[in-house]
């Protein structure tokens, strides 16, 4: 993923899509592991104590966060533990960076056999623990499939259904999330419970929108303030079904999770290593210096993506026009994570291929209506949108005439969720492979 430098507005007019792409090159920069790990890390058990440190950890950037922990512990220091990724998210290691860490990769975001192993070894890695031990937990987004053990009395099939459901919803992230963790024996601090009496210090690179640690792959090392009736009262407001045994189990309260002030998490520490606030504020620096005034409107973003694509392109074309609220040129830049819901199908429609950024897309460019002077790139930051292999869509002033002189009609992909579909044809993918982070939705628009 290298794009040219940006030095003057003239460079920016001649190549806008080059330059969408250099600022969402120095946002993914901003977040990855090896910059930003150093100065959180703990100092080791002091040499004597018989003290381990064991590292463990789930996500995307799981690989990475191992490479980075590897480059900086020190090198006569005790080190082992195991992390587990996503396929084909494990980074080409460093040169002159031995593995001590084992990293196993496993699905998302549906879970599969390959994360619950993952997952059943991590919480025996943990057993047997002493106070003199140190854990050192490495989190990041996409944690809560690929880090799986369901409930006792849930297999994995029904995990794997209620998950594929619960992201078919709507459901956001923290609905979604509240109803993982009690559904399982390692998320929402059960995984910290059982590290005790062994220290544990978390890094995490947050995905979700207010950073809050309890919501990023669930939480498994910190407290979990949700309970077992919101759990419920979230399932029943998607029309998500349960297994009798585990429905009713969360009515009575029996699949709750450790709370605020237990004396489990006693002297653990937790530390965001990298925010989607810092990426955007990454971005926006960039884009001032070729020239720009640079916005960011927020990094907390939620909402059915297409609505919020049809949102940011009102706006966009008020400064396209109006000069209001902001005087172009400028970029206006915001994060957060947008969520999609599937719309049922008719028997033999195409099936639809995307995600959250490429769906934000046509919205937008439905919005935009072809708005001279304004482009847009959408992607989701770990450089997958969704399942497929691109990071997100390009949209520009010409993308709905393009579409529709080779035939195609926006609102019959919007019908059937097909970003994929529509972008792909118009060579507008944003196509970025793994990145080896995760700070979530990444959004840019150019007004010139």
């Amino acid at each position: 993923m290298t794009t040219p430098s940006f030095h003057s507005l003239s460079d920016v007019h001649a190549q806008p899509r080059r330059f969408l792409d250099h600022l969402f090159q120095v946002a993914v920069t901003r977040a990855l592991p090896l910059a930003n790990t150093a100065r959180f890390l703990p100092e080791p058990p002091t040499p004597g104590s018989g003290g381990r440190t064991v590292v463990i950890g789930a996500g995307k950037a799981g690989g990475a966060m191992a490479q980075a922990v590897e480059a900086h512990w020190p090198a006569d220091a005790p080190l082992e533990g195991l992390v587990v990724t996503r396929y084909h998210h494990v980074p080409p290691r460093p040169d002159g960076v031995p593995q001590r860490i084992e990293v196993v990769q496993a699905s998302h975001p549906v879970p599969d056999e390959a994360g619950q192993a993952a997952a059943q070894r991590i919480l025996a890695m943990v057993q047997g623990l002493t106070e003199n031990d140190l854990v050192l937990c490495l989190i990041s987004g996409g944690g809560s499939s690929l880090l799986t053990l369901p409930a006792e009395g849930l297999s994995l099939q029904e995990k794997q259904g209620i998950n594929k459901a619960l992201l078919n919803s709507g459901a956001n992230i923290s609905e979604m999330n509240c109803v993982r963790k009690h559904l399982s024996r390692i998320k929402g601090g059960r995984l910290a419970a059982a590290c005790a009496p062994a220290r544990v210090v978390t890094l995490t690179i947050s995905d979700v929108p207010g950073d809050d640690p309890s919501i990023i792959a669930s939480g498994p090392t910190v407290p979990d303030a949700s309970s077992c009736a919101e759990a419920v009262a979230i399932l029943q407001r998607y029309g998500i079904a349960v297994p009798g045994n585990i429905r009713d189990q969360l009515e009575q309260g029996a699949l709750e999770t450790p709370k605020p002030g237990d004396a489990v998490f006693d002297g653990h520490e937790v530390h965001l290593i990298a925010t989607p606030q810092q990426s955007l504020e990454a971005a926006a620096e960039a884009a001032r210096a070729s020239g720009l005034a640079a916005y960011i409107l927020s990094d907390e973003m939620e909402g059915e993506s297409r609505e919020v694509g049809k949102v940011h392109a009102a706006l966009a074309r008020a400064v396209a026009m109006k000069n209001q609220p902001f005087q172009k040129p400028c970029v206006i830049l915001s994060g957060g994570e947008t969520t999609v819901t599937i719309r049922k199908q008719l028997p033999a429609t195409p099936r639809g291929r995307g995600g959250r950024a490429g769906e934000f897309c046509m919205g937008l460019a439905l919005g935009l209506q072809g708005q001279p002077g304004v482009y847009a790139l959408a992607a989701d930051t770990d450089g997958i949108d969704g399942v497929e292999d691109n990071a997100g869509a390009f949209v520009a002033p010409d993308t709905l005439a393009r579409a529709m002189a080779t035939g195609m009609k926006l609102d019959q992909f919007l019908d059937r969720n097909d970003a994929y579909g529509y972008f792909d044809r118009l060579g507008d993918l944003v196509v970025s492979g793994p990145t080896y982070t995760n700070v979530n939705d990444f959004r840019a628009l150019l007004i010139l």
